[in-house]
């Protein structure tokens, strides 16, 4: 037999009216309750019943547990059928894990079982005992399809004082009645079932924090790495609802006018939720106000809901998004209706989690306002530049042209006013060189930056689109760039010079991003050679990959027209074929050093 967890609807549930008195015998059965010690188990059956514990404490994952259980407990008591029925605190079955029931005739069964009728007669201690368990004053009658059964065996399962679930246990083999000494292990069973599920539930709890501080980690590592906002909120969203194991996320923001919207949803009804606005007197309020989260079992059910939304779902977990006491916002996880409601535990983690995603979130915001302070700073610097050397120089520019008037005004021979043009030219040649090189570093503030370090940016970012970091190589008359190798990189940088090194990392960016975009690669490699010295030496930049090759028919991109143009200036080349192992494609592009 083959335990096996299913949902609703479920196996049996006899109803009853009033619970028959515990240990009053009845026409047809017995009913007692274990409160005394059977005849101890020896031999084999100790040996078996040993055995059977160390199964179910041998798991640490709660399905796990239940599943050998239930197993262990049909086995050892030759029972035909055997379940156990998970309990919230009002009764109602949240999990019910079975063996010996045809999964096609648990599937007809309209309801789960609650813990009423003659399932309501089980003890909280000991068990319950039946010869014929339809002969019960409690027994309402059999569901439709459900399987007839007779001999019934059932006790507690306990975690701490509190009732965890029930064991059930029907149609010992052979036909005839359950006895004492299975009595006997069952109780011990259960014992040993109650201390297994606390020891997965605390295992789960210790996952799911990890899981938790981990997801933690990486929204940190994204905002400080300055992923764009709506992304990162996007990602808090998606992470958080997997982990909690949520159907729904939704982000709760203060927006215009001091209201409170849902800034986007990740999951069920997602896109219902998203741009609602949270009332004043709502729990999301509540919530960012007072810094502290909440839990709500159902908002189906919830008589003080004013979004009707929000009705469609069922537990709900309100965690507030706290930094140094500042509210940045609410992370409301939401499951659907008759999904297990969040605990305490769950509610712990989660605020640790939004807390430590609002701190990134704010650290986020203060490096964006220190780029656009820096941003400001370097428009003041640009300006000073200017004023300090281009415009200065060219208003004595213009000083000595006046002179050049005013004394070709007098008649004054043109031989003796060449000296002042000549030197007027020259200062507005160096004028304009001076716009040239503040206009330059600009539009790159990578001018400043030498090739390698460029490079390996590059290759760096092309890592998202390509899904894996590409090879960079760096050879220089032949030998390769070791790392940290900071005369050969200079070197490199002098021997290329600014413009031919803009061109050089703008070929490599193309390559990559062709790469990405056509190759479906699993590898690319880029090489970049360079030899000799001015006019003999040359660069050479190659792009390789192993993807699926040039189509058969291509269309002019304007990205490897780029690519031809930079060669041409330069009075180079650019080729883009077929890679040299048959596989994949190859860009190669090549110019003087001069």
């Amino acid at each position: 037999m083959t335990a096996r967890p299913v949902e609703p609807p479920r196996p049996v549930t006899p109803h009853a009216p009033a619970p028959h008195p515990v240990g009053a015998p009845f026409e047809g059965g017995v009913l007692t309750e274990v409160t005394g010690v059977p005849a101890p188990l020896t031999g084999d059956a100790l040996s078996d019943l040993l055995d059977a514990v160390l199964a179910v404490a041998g798991q640490l994952e709660l399905p796990a547990v239940l599943d050998r259980f239930v197993q262990v407990s049909a086995e050892l008591t030759h029972a035909r059928y055997g379940a156990i029925n998970v309990l919230d605190e009002t009764g109602t079955s949240t999990t019910f894990v079975y063996t010996g029931v045809p999964t096609a005739v648990a599937r007809m069964l309209d309801h789960p079982p609650h813990a009423q009728g003659v399932l309501g007669q089980i003890p909280l201690d000991g068990a319950l005992r039946l010869d014929d368990l339809t002969q019960h004053p409690a027994f309402g009658g059999w569901p439709a399809h459900h399987p007839p059964m007779g001999s019934f065996l059932g006790a507690s399962v306990k975690v701490g004082e509190h009732v965890y679930g029930q064991l059930y246990l029907s149609e010992k083999e052979g036909g005839g009645p359950f006895d004492a000494q299975d009595e006997e292990r069952v109780v011990a069973l259960a014992a040993a079932a109650g201390v297994a599920v606390a020891n997965a539930r605390l295992w789960a709890g210790a996952a799911r924090r990890e899981h938790w501080l981990r997801a933690g980690q990486e929204i940190t590592t994204m905002l400080l790495e300055g992923v764009d906002e709506e992304d990162a909120l996007a990602h808090i969203a998606r992470t958080a609802r997997q982990v909690a194991g949520a159907d729904t996320a939704a982000l709760a923001l203060p927006g215009l006018g001091g209201e409170l919207f849902v800034e986007l949803a990740d999951g069920y009804l997602g896109d219902e939720l998203t741009g609602l606005v949270m009332p004043r007197d709502g729990r999301a309020w509540t919530a960012l106000e007072e810094g502290v989260g909440l839990l709500v079992p159902s908002l189906s059910t919830s008589r003080t809901v004013k979004v009707d939304q929000m009705r469609a779902f069922g537990p709900a977990m309100y965690a507030p998004l706290q930094s140094s006491g500042r509210g940045v916002g609410v992370l409301v996880l939401l499951r659907r209706i008759g999904s297990t409601p969040f605990d305490e535990s769950d509610l712990a983690t989660a605020q640790s989690f939004a807390s430590q995603a609002a701190l990134a979130y704010v650290l986020a915001e203060a490096r964006h306002a220190q780029d656009v302070a820096a941003l400001l700073d370097e428009r003041e610097r640009i300006a000073r530049d200017l004023h300090d050397l281009a415009i200065q120089q060219l208003f004595a520019t213009g000083m000595q042209l006046e002179t050049v008037r005013r004394r070709a005004a007098r008649g004054v021979d043109a031989t003796e006013l060449t000296d002042i043009v000549e030197q007027a030219l020259d200062n507005v040649d160096s004028s304009v060189r001076q716009i040239r090189r503040i206009v330059h570093a600009l539009r790159d503030p990578d001018a400043a930056t030498g090739l390698v370090e460029r490079l390996r940016r590059e290759a760096s970012l092309a890592r998202t689109g390509l899904g894996f970091a590409p090879s960079l190589l760096l050879t220089l008359d032949g030998a390769p760039l070791t790392p940290g190798d900071g005369e050969a990189e200079d070197q490199l940088d002098e021997r290329l010079g600014a413009d031919l090194t803009d061109d050089v990392v703008a070929v490599v960016r193309e390559g990559l991003a062709n790469a990405a975009r056509h190759a479906h690669a699993s590898s690319v490699v880029v090489r970049v050679a360079v030899r000799g010295r001015g006019h003999t030496g040359s660069v050479e930049v190659d792009v390789e990959d192993d993807g699926a090759g040039l189509p058969a028919v291509r269309e002019r991109s304007s990205g490897t027209g780029n690519l031809a143009a930079r060669a041409r200036g330069h009075g180079g080349t650019f080729t883009l074929g077929t890679s040299p192992s048959g596989r994949g494609a190859l860009l190669t592009w090549q110019a003087p050093l001069g």
